[in-house]
């Protein structure tokens, strides 16, 4: 950031996007610790890791688009356990809560980036895409960027805040994905036994 200034910290969002081990909780403080020292400004800061979300979300989506409703079904013929209903009942929910989950979505670590994905399997439209991706992203851009910004040498502080937060969500996800394995695993227990 300090190289490249605003574009850098674009760069390094963009990339947080395809690759979500990269933490945002991390670069985006530092952004704001770096427009408090004058390397670049604060609304450079904010326009380009904006940017950056948006253009990584972006082919995030094209990703998605390419898959297609068709291929994403057919490899999920072929996942043990994945019923193609689970698949029609997700689809469903996303025709109907999929602007508010890709606004909202934008602000919860770890589906940040995964968000994209459905919406663009389920053809939702670009321009609505665009509009409520960045409106999410700024959101939590400008939350995380104005905390490095306002919190300057201690910018780290909030990297572990938000870490306990991904943290949770993680652990959440695990919790449900387990159940959901173990009760899928049980009702195909019972039917083999029925028979």
């Amino acid at each position: 950031m300090e190289t490249l200034g605003g574009p850098g910290a674009g760069l390094a969002i963009a990339l947080e996007n395809l690759f979500p081990p990269l933490p945002s909780e991390l670069i985006l403080p530092l952004a704001g610790f770096t427009a408090s020292r004058g390397d670049m400004t604060l609304f450079e800061a904010l326009f380009w890791t904006t940017l950056g979300s948006v253009v990584g979300a972006v082919a995030l989506y094209l990703i998605g688009a390419a898959l297609g409703r068709d291929r994403v079904r057919a490899i999920a013929a072929k996942l043990p356990l994945v019923k193609l209903s689970d698949v029609d009942r997700t689809e469903a929910w996303f025709d109907r809560h999929g602007r508010k989950a890709v606004f909202f979505g934008r602000m919860i670590p770890i589906f940040r980036s995964l968000i994209s994905i459905p919406a663009g399997v389920s053809g939702m439209s670009l321009p609505a895409f665009l509009l409520y991706t960045t409106a999410g992203s700024l959101i939590w851009n400008s939350a995380l960027v104005l905390s490095g910004y306002y919190l300057g040498e201690k910018w780290h502080i909030v990297e572990s805040y938000v870490g306990v937060l991904s943290k949770v969500i993680l652990g959440a996800v695990l919790v449900a994905v387990v159940w959901w394995i173990v009760k899928r695993l049980r009702a195909r227990r019972e039917g083999q036994e029925s028979r």
